[in-house]
């Protein structure tokens, strides 16, 4: 697709020494799009690069004194060795993108974000109002492309220190990982050498002393025989400092002295103020990045330059980076079973529906406004339209999305308390989420955000805590909203997360009403003290021979029970109000929560609502199903290393407390797409023992109607494959099946005594899944309903296997599947192997005369068919009549159902044919379907002329109005 946006050239190889540029309303970018081939080094220029507008390939570094200084033959070795190292560490995906396959590698595709350069007065007075602290940068502001954040300054001074700060989301961690593996590819010729720090792995040090050298060469080994001639590189050295606000810098000398050598060992933190005071090293670039709380650790006037990551500001530039993710071309699937979506056309029309959402569709746009949240838009979409590896569910693509933005991150590296950074968030924003659960209400003014993130605050340390989070990470989780009708008020970024959070508000057990937090601090102060008090009163009770002592005693062991008692019905309350969230009847004629996901990212078909009508109840049928999935044993893992570890002793009671609930209200009949969302809860809970037992009582599985995608049937599979107990019905009619689909289901399917499968669209290819499933040895099906599907002749010839080594199979539905001539010739030639047989309907398929003559004698000599159906098949009117005698010629063998009359008398299949009709008159070739009705008319008053029984006379009259009933049907959608 074209995005129709200018994209100006970028280059890491412009000049240092480069004079100023006036700034412009250009978005600078930098796009690189390479592919690692199969067991191929990942460095030299045998590497798949293609170049875009942006690409700093083939520029030569710029001119100066200082040249190339590593010529030694062993230097400039050890520097190709480090690159390597480098290479092989830094291509390595987190766990979060590897699940995705090759599409989500970092050196697949690119898309730099917007650098605001911003002043030291602006970032020391920043903004205290909620409403302007997380809006988007104004368009308009001067911009920097990668290129320029070493060149001199507005008065000519050369930088050497630059400063790259954002909120959590916007980028950095990517943005540095881009730029190292630049220069490993030599696509960054300015610097002759790189070395990042990680202030993360500095920080774990503590203040043990060691020398920059020693810092260096610990973890880039191939560096030994450099570290003597770092003095000597001059402004082509970068030092690159990741995550600052991990590092609690003292720039006063009474705290930090000064050092001018790299091989005198000083505290970690030492060495890189004297790095930053440009006191060691002086003549060395230094890029640094930190969240925005943390800028103020390096006092202003040792940074050259500061820049704001201000993520896609742009919305060609979110249009560009889901172009690049989602329209790959296909590279296999990776270890774990993903795979890139299937089709060109597929992934054409994903990124067309997309673009189009965030043209129209404002709030999703200004969610995607950070880097992070259009990886989740991905990856969301790559669940719900790609094969999903094992285990892996929505919720822990939710977690695995906190866990790559939020890992091992403290709320503020100086505090001694070290709060979890996403603790903090599901302790203040997931009580806003869960006030908007309850309340059914997804926009909150500025009062609601100020009360939950300002409630229990006394001390002013839990207020410089709240302004770190405000300050870093509150626009990661809340946006203003943009949609008409609701000015000042903010909403979560995306609406799942609302959700989630909420969820994860609820599994941590951080609800509690006023009682139960009584009732804990209660339970826990006789916990203590109790043995103690136990212990004196025994003495006392001894010397002292006082009777209400033993009273006192005993009621030191039920205090505590009384409270646990209290917290087990906050449990039940809780596990109550999630069932009846996931059983609300306002939600029984809803689209599936899956289907549901993908209409909030791709947009919804048709109108949309008016802003001045009256807003719709807002549907929270995604929080039941994070509960669930943050209770699974994957989830509460990676909770755990967020800072928020749930406890086994509660999630072992909170499962008993949904399973009760659930086995009362699980039950009732459910409409198809909220059984679906049943059954997605389930499959979210990852726990197949607490599902098989509660889905025991489920004896009709009914999905007519749901759109069964690869990754709905997949969910069906996982649930009910694991029971054994017998499906008295699976309805699967018009679920848009394919033949993998059949295949992902077909351990379900063998459970099913009844089978529907009509209005699938289930071709040929189709039948070949269904002939295996008639001759699995564990096939109970007995009946088969396959109508409207274009099975045609070639699937007849398969299903006739299947029908030959069944034994289960009794009723089977061939009606309007374009059998043909050829087909029920086929049938009739193998219908004496299928022994058990009783119903057999093949009308409406397009059969003359003769086939459906010798299919009829064939049903005849069958020993245990029934029934026939022909009727609205290409039959003449001798060739019905042939038909009848041939019914009556003998007795037994199966009756043949032509018309709506058997003789003088009314057919007693009659109901049953115009109800087929009636099904169909809309999906049916109307013009076919009104020649058969007018034939059926006929005979019908042919018949009725032909009898003096009163009673027969007015059955037919009574038939002949329901025929003449569907014919002015026929007429009024005809005209």
């Amino acid at each position: 697709m074209r995005w129709n946006c200018r994209l100006p050239r970028a280059s890491w190889g412009s000049g240092l020494g480069r004079a100023p540029q006036p700034p412009d309303d250009r978005i600078p970018f930098l796009i690189c799009w390479s592919w690692a081939r199969k067991g191929e080094c990942p460095l030299g220029p045998s590497r798949a690069f293609t170049r875009h507008h942006g690409s700093s390939v083939g520029s030569a570094p710029p001119p100066g004194k200082h040249g190339q200084l590593f010529q030694s033959i062993s230097v400039a070795e050890a520097i190709q060795r480090h690159r390597q190292n480098l290479a092989e560490w830094f291509i390595r995906l987190p766990r979060e993108e590897h699940q995705f396959g090759p599409t989500f590698a970092l050196d697949a595709v690119h898309v730099d974000p917007v650098i605001r350069e911003s002043t030291a007065d602006e970032l020391l007075h920043p903004s205290v109002e909620l409403a302007l602290e997380h809006q988007p940068p104004q368009p308009g502001l001067p911009t920097l492309a990668l290129s320029q954040l070493f060149d001199p300054d507005a008065c000519g001074r050369r930088v050497q220190t630059v400063v790259l700060y954002g909120t959590v989301g916007t980028g950095k961690s990517t943005l540095v990982r881009k730029m190292v593996l630049d220069w490993c590819h030599r696509r960054l010729p300015t610097f002759e050498l790189i070395i990042p720090f990680s202030c993360e792995d500095l920080s774990s040090l503590g203040p043990a002393p060691a020398s920059l050298c020693q810092l260096v060469a610990q973890r880039n080994m191939a560096l030994k025989e450099v570290l003597p001639l770092m003095a000597a590189a001059g402004p082509r050295l970068l030092f690159v400092l990741h995550g600052l606000e991990h590092l609690n810098l003292d720039f006063q000398l009474a705290g930090t002295g000064l050092c001018s050598d790299p091989e005198e060992p000083k505290a970690p933190a030492a060495v890189i103020v004297n790095l930053l005071r440009k006191y060691m090293l002086p003549e060395a670039s230094i890029l640094v990045t930190t969240r925005p709380s943390a800028i103020s650790r390096i006092p202003s006037k040792y940074v050259g330059r500061y820049g704001e990551i201000c993520g896609f500001s742009d919305t060609n530039l979110q249009k560009l980076y889901f172009q690049l993710r989602l329209n790959q071309p296909d590279c296999g699937n990776s270890a774990g079973g993903a795979g890139v979506l299937a089709t060109s056309a597929q992934r054409d029309n994903l990124v067309q529906m997309l673009s189009q959402n965030l043209e129209g569709h404002h709030q999703i746009a200004a969610a995607c406004f950070l880097p992070s949240y259009c990886w989740l838009v991905c990856a969301t979409l790559h669940f719900l339209h790609t094969p999903t590896p094992g285990g892996q569910t929505l919720t822990s693509i939710y977690t695995s999305f906190l866990r790559l933005n939020f890992s091992g991150e403290m709320l503020d590296s100086t505090d001694p308390s070290r709060v979890s950074l996403m603790a903090y968030a599901a302790r203040t924003l997931g009580k806003l989420a869960h006030k908007g659960v309850t309340s059914r209400k997804t926009y909150f003014s500025e009062e609601d955000v100020r009360g939950c993130l300002e409630a229990g605050i006394k001390t002013e340390k839990e207020f410089q805590l709240l302004h770190v989070f405000r300050r870093d990470a509150l626009r990661f989780f809340l946006a203003p909203c943009v949609e008409p009708g609701h000015p000042g008020t903010y909403v979560f970024t995306v609406p799942a997360m609302q959700e989630y959070l909420a969820a994860l508000y609820i599994v941590l057990g951080l609800h509690k009403t006023t009682l139960q937090r009584v009732s804990k601090d209660v339970a826990e102060l006789m916990g203590r003290v109790g043995e103690d008090v136990s212990l004196v009163l025994g003495i006392v009770a001894k010397l002292l021979p006082l009777r209400v002592l033993p009273v006192l005693f005993n009621l030191l062991k039920v205090v505590p029970r009384v409270f646990g008692h209290v917290m087990g019905k906050s449990r039940e309350a809780v596990a109550q109000a999630m069932v009846l969230e996931m059983f609300r009847e306002e939600d029984y004629y809803n689209d599936d929560v899956l289907d549901q996901m993908g209409a909030s990212i791709l947009g919804v078909e048709g109108p949309r609502r008016h802003p001045d009508e009256p807003p719709e109840d807002e549907v929270f049928e995604l929080f039941p199903m994070f509960v669930g999935g943050l209770l699974s044993a994957h989830n509460r893992a990676v909770l755990a290393q967020l800072g928020c570890p749930i406890k086994n002793l509660d999630v072992l009671e909170n499962t008993q407390a949904i399973k009760k609930k659930l086995g009362k209200q699980g039950r009732q009949v459910l409409p198809p797409s909220e059984l679906l969302d049943y059954l997605f809860f389930h499959y979210e809970f990852q726990n197949q023992g607490f599902s098989a037992e509660v889905l025991s009582s489920l004896r009709q599985l009914n999905l007519a109607g749901v759109r069964m995608t690869p990754l709905k049937c997949t969910v069906v599979a996982a649930v009910l494959s694991r029971g054994k107990h017998t499906l008295d019905e699976v309805n699967l009619a018009s679920c848009q099946l394919d033949p993998a689909g059949l295949h992902t289901l077909k351990p379900v399917l063998l459970r099913a005594r009844k089978l529907g499968l009509q209005l699938n669209s289930l071709g040929p290819e189709a039948c070949r899944n269904l002939r295996d499933l008639l001759l699995h040895d564990q096939c109970q099906i007995t009946t088969l309903r396959l109508s409207n599907n274009p099975l045609t002749a070639a699937g007849a010839a398969l299903l006739v296997e299947g029908l030959a080594g069944n034994t289960s199979l009794t009723h089977l539905s061939l009606l309007h599947t374009g059998l043909g001539d050829k087909g029920l010739e086929l049938l009739a030639a193998q219908l004496d192997h299928s022994q058990q047989l009783q119903e057999l309907n093949v009308a409406y398929n397009g059969a003359g005369d003769t086939a459906a003559l010798a299919l009829a004698k064939a049903a005849r000599r069958h020993p245990s068919l029934e029934l026939l159906h022909l009727y609205f098949n290409e039959l003449s009117s001798e060739g019905r009549q042939v038909l009848r005698d041939l019914g009556g010629t003998a007795e037994g063998g199966a009756r043949v159902v032509t018309s709506l009359t058997e003789g003088t008398a009314v057919s007693e299949y009659w109901s049953v044919i115009l109800s087929e009709v009636q099904r169909n008159l809309n999906s049916w070739d109307q013009a076919r379907v009104q020649r058969h009705l007018e034939l059926l008319l006929r005979d019908l008053e042919d018949s009725r002329g032909a009898t003096l029984n009163p009673w027969r006379k007015a059955q037919m009259l009574r038939v002949e109005g329901e025929v003449k009933a569907l014919l002015e049907q026929l007429g009024g959608s005809g005209s």
